[in-house]
C-alpha cells in the first residue's frame, strides 16, 4: 500500500500573520519527510508513530518533551501513549517527569502485561530501562509559569506554541502532538503527548494517555487535540473509529463526531486514517496545527480557517 501519514502540533487560536504560519509549517514539514520517508522504506506504523512523536517531543515549540508547560506547583510532568491498530493494543504514561521521549516509554509498554503506568509506576520503569534523567524546560516556559503565579493563575491554560510572537493569543491555546501512520502492510498505529495544559491542579490527567484521547483498530486511528476534559466528555477518538468500524466513510465518521462535538461547545480537533488510506482532520477550535503526506503530496491546516468542522483528503 502508498503509505500515509498526517501529524498536528495542537490546536488553538489563529496564527499571526504569514510569517508565523512559515515558521510552524517548517517545523511540521521536516518531521513529516522524515518520518514519511522511514514508512516509505517499509517500516512499521507503530516505529513511525515512535519517530515522529520524538521529533515533535524534541521541537521546543510544541507542547511535548522538551518546550512543555509547567503545572500549578511549577513541575513539568508528560503524558504519551501508543496504539497498535493491528493488535487493537493501548499502552501508556501518565504524568512523568525527567525523560526526553514520553513515547519512548509507551512504546516500551507495549509487550508489557501492565500497559499504563502513572507517575510513580513511570519512573521505576525509566530507571528499569536506565534511560537519563532530562530535563524539558525551556527558558520561555519557565517565564510564562513566573508571570502567571504573579497573576495568581487567572489563565486557564499555557500556550499552546512557546513562542508569543506566533499565536493571536496564547490564552486559546491548547498544546498537545500526535501522529497517524498508515505502513506498507496496511497496518494502522497512533500516538499522542503532551505537557498537559499548564497550571493545572497537581495530578489532572490528559486525554492523551486515555484511548478518548489516541485510538486505532484495524479500520481506523485517531489522534485529538484541544481541552482534554472536552475530548473525554466526547470520547472522540473511540467515536469517530467505532463509526467507521460500522460502516460509515471516515468524512462522514468525522462530520457527524464534529457536529455533536460543536452543538456540546467543546473545543477540539482531530487527525485520522482509515485502512483504505483516506486522511481526515477536524477541528472547534479556530486552528488546527496540523500536516499530512498522502505519497503524492504534502499539505497542512495551518490556513484552514472557514466555517466548515471538517475535511479530508
Amino acid at each position: 500500500m502508498q503509505p500515509k501519514l498526517i501529524i498536528h502540533g495542537g490546536a488553538g487560536s489563529s496564527l499571526k500573520s504569514k510569517g508565523g504560519v512559515e515558521i510552524i509549517r517548517r517545523s511540521l514539514y521536516a518531521v513529516i519527510e522524515e518520518v514519511y520517508a522511514l514508512l516509505r522504506a517499509g517500516a512499521a506504523a507503530t516505529d513511525a508513530i515512535v519517530l515522529g512523536c520524538q521529533l515533535l517531543e524534541d521541537d521546543p515549540r510544541f507542547n511535548a518533551g522538551t518546550g512543555s508547560v509547567l503545572q500549578s506547583d511549577g513541575q513539568i510532568r508528560m503524558s504519551a501513549s501508543l496504539m497498535d491498530g493491528s493488535y487493537q493494543r493501548f499502552s501508556g504514561v501518565i504524568n512523568v517527569s525527567r525523560v526526553q521521549h514520553p513515547i519512548d516509554l509507551a512504546s516500551n509498554l507495549q509487550t508489557s502485561a501492565d500497559r499504563v503506568l502513572s507517575d510513580y509506576g513511570a519512573a521505576e520503569l525509566l530507571r528499569e530501562l536506565q534511560i537519563p534523567s532530562y530535563d524539558a524546560l525551556i527558558e520561555l516556559r519557565l517565564q510564562e509559569w513566573l508571570q502567571e503565579r504573579e497573576d495568581n493563575f487567572e489563565k486557564k491554560m499555557a500556550g499552546v506554541v512557546a513562542e508569543k510572537e506566533l499565536v493571536e493569543s496564547s490564552n486559546a491555546g491548547r498544546g498537545t502532538i500526535g501522529v497517524v501512520a498508515l505502513d506498507t502492510q496496511g497496518r494502522l498505529a497512533v500516538g499522542t503527548s503532551t505537557g498537559g495544559k499548564g497550571f493545572e491542579r497537581i495530578g489532572r490527567v490528559s486525554d492523551s494517555a486515555m484511548p478518548a484521547g489516541n485510538y486505532a483498530t484495524a479500520h481506523a486511528a485517531v489522534s485529538c487535540t484541544g481541552i482534554g476534559e472536552d475530548i473525554i466528555d466526547e470520547c472522540l477518538a473511540p467515536r469517530i473509529v467505532v463509526r467507521v468500524t460500522d460502516g460509515l466513510a471516515l468524512s462522514e465518521a468525522m462530520q457527524r463526531s464534529f457536529t455533536e462535538a460543536f452543538k456540546h461547545r467543546r473545543d477540539l480537533g482531530a487527525i485520522a486514517i482509515d485502512a483504505t488510506g483516506a486522511i481526515a482532520w477536524g477541528k472547534t477550535s479556530e486552528v488546527l496545527l496540523a500536516a499530512y503526506h498522502t505519497g503524492e503530496q504534502v499539505g497542512d491546516t495551518l490556513e484552514w480557517i472557514g466555517d466548515e468542522l471538517t475535511s479530508y483528503c
